[in-house]
């Protein structure tokens, strides 16, 4: 039978907690003070820490340091301290709940209910690891780039607790599928996910989304309607935008998050909520607190654990994995094998991509309709192998250095419309050197001559004799 600890100074309070927890199948454990749950814990392992934050001889939340990291059992703080930046720092330091006191007992149920063993985290969170390692995949994102890894470790470490979440990133760069992840590999896995958008609904349409409507509350209201606040209940919530709602609204939101409970348009019945909030904004959170477009109260409350998730151009071979995989999806509906071509792959890494993976991805479905079996440089859309600022070819440490140089040769090349002496230029070679190290590049052509050159080509640019010592060479 799993173990409860009850840590709390206060008698009254251990006396009926005791009863309630044991009734809900646990078997309980209770001290006063933080030195006697030190001396508890070793000698048992419960599988949940309940203290009260505030102790004769320190916080509650202390007992954490306990334990090796990822090896701390579930730490659930209450505090009658009832202020919400106490909770949030308990978050921060790593409890994985709260509850204010008076203890609202069906919150604690629904804790007591999604709290298995520890162990089943981390053995998931194991496998995802190892399938990163084999696969370069960490459940739904795909990526194996070191910005990406501290990713995978902040969603990994997150996602068991009940912290509020804030995603920060550019648009394209993967928000809802981190949210997704996060719900995922949280206790409400097998409750509902539920993602809205807050700038794609109509201001007037958003409180009736989130908290629904009674029959008859306004003009078109001919039933009722159940909120998303209501239908995901004891799952998790992806508000997607966040900044884009209506200030009046946040001022409800907040009411939500802290107290558990909201109210449906056209009544005034509160109902009561159990959902863990992630929100998401493509915006500077600061700034947008600045330009009072986010109340900064509602900021301090969803910024417990923020995430930044990276630009597409900061992933460096991250891109070419994306790109093959899109394309690897395409074939196999379509029952096909197309491929890219060495100038295709060396456009992507030239590319700056403001669009982010939205953006990778609607350009290789393009680009597989347009090729017949090999995907060309110059199928990208207009303006794609010309940014407006200077390309950034970025290549992972530990490349080989004739992959580095064909790889800077090949985008140099893309860069200069493929003259070549512009090109040689620009690398600080001679032409001839240029030719020979295409040559050398691909494999099976004539000693000297680059693939897709003639000997006319060749002869047309060399300069000082060049173009006769080639001549002798194909002779």
């Amino acid at each position: 039978m799993p173990q409860v600890l009850l840590v709390d100074d206060d008698p009254e309070s251990i006396g009926w907690l005791s009863e309630f927890i044991k009734a809900e199948g646990y078997t309980v454990g209770s001290v006063d003070s933080l030195r006697a749950a030190r001396i508890h814990l070793t000698r048992s392992r419960p599988e949940v820490i309940l203290t009260d934050l505030m102790l004769p001889d320190g916080q509650g939340i202390e007992l954490v340091n306990e334990f090796p990291a990822g090896e701390a059992p579930e730490l659930v703080v209450i505090t009658g301290h009832a202020s919400v930046e106490s909770a949030i720092e308990a978050l921060r330091a790593g409890a994985t709940d709260y509850l204010v006191k008076p203890v609202d007992v069906e919150r604690l149920r629904g804790i007591l209910q999604r709290i298995p063993k520890a162990e089943h985290f981390r053995a998931e969170i194991g496998e995802l690891r190892n399938e990163l390692l084999r696969l370069g995949r960490f459940g739904h994102i795909l990526g194996n780039s070191p910005v990406m890894r501290r990713l995978y470790d902040q969603l990994a470490r997150v996602a068991p607790t009940s912290a509020s979440v804030l995603l920060i990133g550019e648009s394209g760069t993967g928000k809802e599928v981190c949210a997704q992840t996060i719900h995922e590999l949280s206790r409400r896995k097998r409750q509902p996910f539920l993602p809205l958008n807050c700038g794609a609904v109509s201001p007037q349409l958003v409180e009736s989304e989130l908290f629904g409507h009674e029959k008859g509350s306004f003009t078109g209201a001919d039933r009722q309607h159940q909120g998303f606040f209501e239908r995901a209940n004891r799952g998790t919530l992806f508000l997607d935008e966040v900044t884009e709602m209506r200030p009046d609204l946040q001022v409800k939101l907040l009411r939500v998050l802290e107290t558990g409970s909201f109210m449906r348009v056209g009544t005034n019945d509160p109902i009561a909520t159990d959902v863990r909030l992630i929100a998401a904004t493509n915006r500077s959170p600061e700034k947008a607190v600045s330009e009072g477009r986010l109340r900064e109260d509602l900021y301090h409350r969803l910024n417990v654990f923020p995430i930044h998730l990276p630009p597409l151009r900061e992933r460096g071979t991250d891109i070419e994995l994306l790109a093959e995989h899109f394309l690897a999806e395409l074939n196999e509906q379509e029952q096909t094998a197309k491929r890219f071509s060495p100038e295709a792959i060396a456009a992507l890494y030239a590319h700056s991509w403001p669009g982010n993976v939205r953006e990778l991805k609607n350009y290789v479905h393009r680009a597989f309709i347009l090729a017949d079996e090999v995907i060309e440089a110059d199928m990208a859309p207009e303006g794609f192998l010309q940014p407006a600022h200077s390309p950034v070819l970025t290549i992972r440490i530990g490349t080989p250095l004739d992959e580095v140089n064909r790889r800077v040769m090949e985008a140099t090349l893309l860069e200069c419309g493929n003259v070549k002496r512009k090109a040689a230029e620009i690398l600080g070679i001679s032409l001839k050197t240029l030719y020979n190290r295409l040559a050398a590049y691909n494999a099976g052509k004539v000693e000297g001559d680059a693939e897709g050159f003639d000997g006319e080509d060749i002869e047309e640019e060399y300069e000082d004799g060049a173009a006769e010592e080639y001549r002798g060479k194909r002779a």
